[in-house]
This record gives C-alpha cells, sequence and structure tokens, in this order.
C-alpha cells in the first residue's frame, strides 16, 4: 500500500490557536499531529508515505528528517511551489507512487478507518475511487453523501444541519491507471472536479467505516484533540493504560499490536521476529498486583493458512510468557484461534476464546473483566463477551 497525505493547506480557520507550524504539525497532548497519523499507519502493510507539503513545509521536512528512522515505511515528499488545491496536490504526488493505486489521507483529519478494507472495496466495486464515510449525529458543520444500496455514490448534499447522516470522511482509494486526472490542470479540486462529476457517472463508491474521527481543523476540535482518548490511545503505552485502570479483576489481552509490534503482511513466526512493544515487560510486571487473571486471546490466522506450525507458535508464547515471568509479571494463559474463516466460533470477535476462558476460570466476571485490544475487531469481541474495551 502506497499512501498519501496531504499537508500542504494554509490552515487558515486554525491561525488563531496555532500559526506558526502548518495543521499537520499542530500540537496534540505534546506529538504533532502528524504523529498520531504516521503511527496508525503501522497497522497497515505501507510500503510508501508521501506527503504532499506546501506551506511551512521545513517545519515537516525538518520533522520527518529527525523521526523517519521509527517508521517501516520509506517517506518522501511532493512539494507544492505555489497552492494547487486538493486535486492538483493529489496528481503531484501519485506522481511519485510507484504502482497503480494509492491511499489519501487529509494530514488535518485523524479517521481510523480500515484501509485495507477500503482498497478492497474499491476493487470489488471496479470504481476509480473509494471514499471511507463517516456515520454521524447531530452536526451541521459537514455536507451529507447519499449512498445507493449498491455501495455507489448517488451525490452529495450541501452543508445543512442534520439528525443523522453519513459525511465524507476525507480517506480516499484512487486507482492511478483509471485516467481520472487525465486532461485536468494542475490546479483543481479533487471535491468538485472529481468526486461530484464521478458521483454524477455512478463510479465513486462508498465505504461506511466506524472508527473514531476527528478534523482539528478550526480551533473548537482542535481543543477537543487535545484531550479526546480515542486519539490519545494511540499515544499511550500498555504501562500508561494499566497504571490508570482501577475497579476491574480481570485483564484480556490481545496479542499483535498489544504485547508485541505488528508484522503488516506478514505473521510473526519465530521467536527473533518477535518485537516487544515499549514497556510491556513493565507494564504486565505492574498489572501482576492489580488483576486476579490475565489473560491473552489472540488470533493467529498464520498457523491455518499453513505458513508457521502450531508447535512453532506455542514455542513463541512459552518464551513471552517466561520472559514476562522473569521481569517479574505474568500471564495466566493464553488462548489462540488459529481457524482461517471469519464464521469459526472461536476466531475474534466471535466469543469463543473468552467462552473456554470461562469454563476455566468460573470466577472471572465479565462485568469486571477489560479488553486491551487495537483494532475494531477487538473492540466488537469486547461488546460481545460484555467486557469492557480500550484500545492502544
Amino acid at each position: 500500500m502506497e499512501v498519501i497525505i496531504l499537508a500542504g493547506g494554509l490552515g487558515t480557520r486554525l491561525r488563531s490557536v496555532v500559526s506558526q507550524v502548518p495543521k499537520c504539525m499542530a500540537p496534540v497532548a505534546g506529538k504533532p499531529f502528524l504523529w498520531y497519523l504516521l503511527e496508525n499507519l503501522r497497522r497497515f502493510d505501507v510500503s510508501k508515505l508521501i506527503l504532499s507539503v506546501g506551506y511551512l513545509r521545513e517545519v515537516v521536512q525538518t520533522w520527518v528528517s529527525e523521526h523517519a528512522s521509527d517508521y517501516p515505511f520509506e517517506i518522501c515528499f511532493a512539494v507544492e511551489d505555489q497552492p494547487l488545491g486538493t486535486g492538483g496536490a493529489i496528481k503531484l504526488a501519485s506522481s511519485f507512487a510507484d504502482g497503480p493505486e494509492v491511499v489519501v489521507l487529509n494530514g488535518d483529519t485523524f479517521f481510523d478507518a480500515d484501509l485495507q478494507e477500503l482498497v478492497d472495496e474499491r476493487r470489488n466495486s471496479g470504481a476509480p475511487v473509494a471514499i471511507a464515510l463517516k456515520p454521524m449525529l447531530h452536526f451541521d458543520r459537514y455536507g451529507t453523501v447519499e449512498l445507493g444500496a449498491d455501495g455507489m455514490i448517488k451525490a452529495f448534499r450541501e452543508k445543512t444541519y442534520c439528525d443523522a447522516g453519513l459525511i465524507n470522511g476525507g480517506i480516499y482509494a484512487i486507482d492511478l491507471g483509471s485516467g481520472l486526472f487525465d486532461g485536468l490542470a494542475d490546479k483543481f479540486s479533487f471535491e468538485k472536479d472529481i468526486l461530484e462529476a464521478e458521483s454524477l457517472r455512478g463510479r465513486l463508491c462508498g465505504a461506511v467505516q466506524e472508527g473514531f474521527f476527528i478534523d482539528i481543523g478550526i480551533p473548537d476540535d482542535y481543543s477537543r484533540a487535545d484531550t479526546s482518548p480515542e486519539l490519545l490511545a494511540h499515544k499511550d503505552s500498555l504501562l500508561d493504560v494499566v497504571r490508570r485502570l482501577e475497579g476491574f479483576d480481570t485483564l484480556l489481552l490481545d496479542r499483535d499490536g498489544v504485547i508485541n509490534r505488528l508484522r503488516p503482511g506478514d505473521y510473526v513466526k519465530s521467536i527473533d521476529e518477535f518485537e516487544w512493544l515499549p514497556s510491556v515487560r513493565k507494564a504486565l510486571c505492574e498489572a501482576a498486583s492489580k488483576f486476579s487473571g490475565i489473560f491473552v486471546v489472540t488470533n493467529q490466522r498464520g498457523v491455518g493458512k499453513g505458513v508457521m506450525s502450531r508447535g512453532e507458535l506455542d514455542k513463541i508464547h512459552s518464551w513471552m510468557c517466561s520472559s514476562i515471568s522473569e521481569a517479574g509479571g505474568r500471564i495466566d494463559d493464553v488462548y489462540v484461534c488459529t481457524a482461517v474463516a471469519d464464521d469459526d466460533p472461536f476466531r475474534k470477535p466471535n466469543t469463543g476464546m473468552f467462552d473456554e476462558l470461562l469454563r476455566n476460570h468460573p470466577d472471572v466476571d465479565p462485568a469486571r473483566t477489560v479488553m486491551i485490544g487495537d483494532s475494531a475487531s477487538d473492540a466488537e469481541f469486547a461488546r460481545r463477551c460484555g467486557v469492557s474495551f480500550i484500545k492502544v
């Protein structure tokens, strides 16, 4: 996956509170807003990130040069010498892509959408563009999107108060081989000249995504971002979360993305490939005195796909638990689903692993249990099990 982040806007509406840096570098809880976007990209198999920059670009370039080595993807810049509009910026940045497809994000919006699902929706529909759509209640800041039963966007409606509707979440999957930009000048609006035109032709796909959404483009929402638990979850380590948890007896943990670093597009197939996330062993050391039960519940489809054996997986988990024990923490049990099929009763978000845990540990009370995970599947698993959920 190749990703473009539009980070060259002038940020006029935000200048009353953020004036010395571009919007994407506005500080949120001590980190640039861009940091949250890049951290979220770790969840996906991103090979290249193209940052479209213009206004105060030196600030972005300096920060990225200091932190680029922190990320598992290549980072490069598409520089607007003069404002090109959203369409012109995407067209220019797309010329830096190596492949035929890009995903585009806005540098002033955090939308916890499944980017791979969006790409798959676009491919399945055959549309040149797919948009991530966010359901919202009681809003007047955004226009609404009319989505047909066939998943194709029928129309964009002007801003007006709406009790409930879908908005454009500002994330796009684009087929660069579709000729979408052919015949267009260097400066144009992606929303007006591409999206509205393609919707009239019935060539625009919409994918509804329920993830957390915040747009920091105006001062009120920027202030809200600074204390948003959904956004700050990306900043918190497992240690931060464990330290503030109170009132629970049992702790459930996902593995990949919570205990160890994800391997996008791959699986942890050996101990050598297992990379601890920061402060995890210290967190589980402190958790040992706070929780009567600590359990890992993890999907491990790599076994079902045959890329590793169950014996190799068990060896990883035995080593993981021993390492935690040596640090003064503990894992009381590890529950694993190796099935490939999504409808397998043990595969999260289905509840089979938790049902088995309750049979083995009948003293566990779901009402006093908290699940820590990193995905929408983990959140849905927690909901179905009747336990609390925190995302890291």
